[in-house]
């Protein structure tokens, strides 16, 4: 009897594994690991969606394999891509955004769920929507009120949020200026939302503005100049960083009890040393990098982030950004603004165009002393990408001038900038390519992104600059783990021409 039981024991132990197998044959493969050279990407594909504005902020759907962009080129509408062949997009449908009262600003995908940021035509500074439709028919899902003029949109990593910044710009007379916001949205609770704004911290002003976070002069309060411009969420979909472009700020949100827990002043970046030499005059026939005695504030627009050995960072674009209305605008050239003799003995030298004069000014901030001329001369944007340390908001990296002086040597960079912000900083993307972080940047004036590797924060290590179309706006990384092709793209699309590429590495 004991032999008996031990035979029909292994009997039934192969049944039993004969039946795990069967289970698990019908199970995914693992996935196969890409070895891909994140240093070599190349276009494979390109499609002209139509002219300038026509191709904003684009987002990926893996299950149908489409492409929905943003077309602001005197239309109202996503444009639909079929991306199953990625050297070979085309446009197959568009998703018609009139009758939703709103222009759409931002786009983003999750699970067949396409969210649509749309700032209100209506009346530009009343409230926007958020507007979801089916990837498969698109059809509508749900609309939801949001804040005024949400300028980005995006899901959590686990897609049980849904998060906007809604910049809240005032209106040209500066009569109507709503708070600038950010809304939280919870897709399982029936879309519920939740908006927050930035009045809880009107009695940091002070405090902030001394570490240099900038509130404008022409400011109604503290909540209205607040302008929330990209958002990031972090792996574990419980943290949130808010850039805050014109503020010279980053926002820290914690999801899981939807509050605003930290602003992070983002403070100067000092042009006056060799290595952050820029290029100052678009009357000089080619660019050339000095130092000079200028501030420049960070001013970010586009956000990021990784982990590495456990600690959060966050990357921004240093794009900069001025507020030009017809009440108020914070911008004029140096050689129209009066400098401290003291300070600025050699004024008359430096307000030459070929020196400082035709630089553009921050013209409500350096005048330190109150007495009516500058004290310092701040300017707008870094010119540069950052890395900060996503607990602390404490600067870990700064590409000094890489980025122009990659791009002149790259035969691109458009020296009648100079005067500006140089290559303007737009896009930044950070992404996990085998073992290694991966940042790809997008520069808005020099029509190129550049890719670091940035595994270790604080020594980044450049590894390519690649063309575009004219005045590259987003970047989208798609995995190969969701790639039509099984090999990671790159998508980039640009609102200067109209155009989507699609860029592949080549593998080791």
């Amino acid at each position: 009897m004991k032999k008996l039981s031990i035979t029909l024991l292994a009997a039934l132990s192969i049944m039993v594994s004969c039946n795990n197998d069967d289970e698990n044959s019908s199970k995914p493969e693992p996935e196969v690991v890409i070895n891909e050279n994140p240093g070599t990407f190349k276009e494979i594909g390109s499609i002209t969606i139509g002219g300038e504005g026509a191709a904003e902020i684009t987002a990926y759907d893996e299950k149908t394999k489409r492409l929905f962009t943003v077309n602001n080129s005197g239309t109202n509408q996503i444009d639909v891509i079929d991306l199953s062949d990625p050297t070979k997009p085309t446009k197959i449908g568009k998703i018609d955004l009139t009758p939703y009262e709103g222009a759409s600003n931002s786009v983003a995908v999750f699970d067949g769920k396409l969210a649509v940021a749309l700032e209100s035509t209506v009346n530009k500074q009343g409230n926007g929507k958020v507007v979801v439709f089916n990837t498969t028919d698109y059809s509508l899902i749900k609309q939801i009120t949001v804040g005024a003029l949400p300028d980005m949109i995006t899901f959590s990593p686990d897609g049980k949020y849904i998060m906007t910044a809604n910049e809240g710009e005032p209106s040209t007379d500066y009569l109507q200026d709503p708070n600038g916001t950010i809304s939280i949205i919870e897709v399982a609770n029936n879309y519920a939302v939740t908006t927050l704004d930035f009045a809880s911290f009107t009695s940091q002003s002070a405090a902030l503005q001394k570490e240099g976070f900038r509130v404008s002069k022409f400011a109604k309060s503290f909540a209205q100049d607040i302008e929330p411009e990209y958002v990031t969420i972090s792996d574990d979909s419980k943290t949130a960083w808010v850039t805050l472009q014109e503020n010279n700020g980053v926002a820290k949100v914690d999801l899981t009890s939807k509050t605003i827990t930290a602003i992070y002043p983002l403070g100067f970046k000092d042009f006056n040393t060799a290595e952050n030499a820029i290029a100052v005059s678009d009357k000089n026939e080619t660019a050339v990098f000095s130092p000079w005695k200028v501030k420049g504030m960070f001013m970010p627009d586009a956000i990021s982030h990784f982990s590495a050995n456990n600690v959060p960072y966050f990357v921004t674009a240093n794009e900069g950004d001025a507020r030009e209305y017809a009440a108020y605008s914070d911008i004029k050239r140096m050689k129209d603004m009066k400098l401290d003799a003291t300070v600025f003995p050699d004024a008359a030298t430096l307000k030459l165009e070929t020196n400082l004069g035709r630089l553009n000014l921050i013209t409500d901030m350096g005048d330190t002393d109150g007495d009516g001329d500058l004290d310092e001369m701040v300017a707008f944007g870094a010119r540069s990408f950052s890395i900060w340390n996503g607990n602390t908001g404490k600067i870990v990296y700064d590409s000094k001038n890489d980025l122009d002086k990659k791009s002149n040597d790259f035969g691109s960079y458009d020296n009648k900038r100079s005067d500006d912000k140089g290559s303007e900083p737009e896009a930044v993307v950070a992404v996990k390519m085998g073992s290694q972080n991966i940042l790809f940047v997008g520069l808005e004036r020099s029509d190129v992104f550049m890719t670091y590797d940035v595994t270790n924060p604080t020594s980044p290590q450049y590894l390519q600059t690649v063309k575009t179309g004219d005045a590259p706006e987003g970047i989208l990384f798609i995995p190969a783990s969701k790639s039509p092709t099984k090999r990671s793209l790159l998508v980039v699309s640009s609102e200067g021409d109209g155009t989507v590429k699609i860029y592949q590495p080549d593998l080791k």
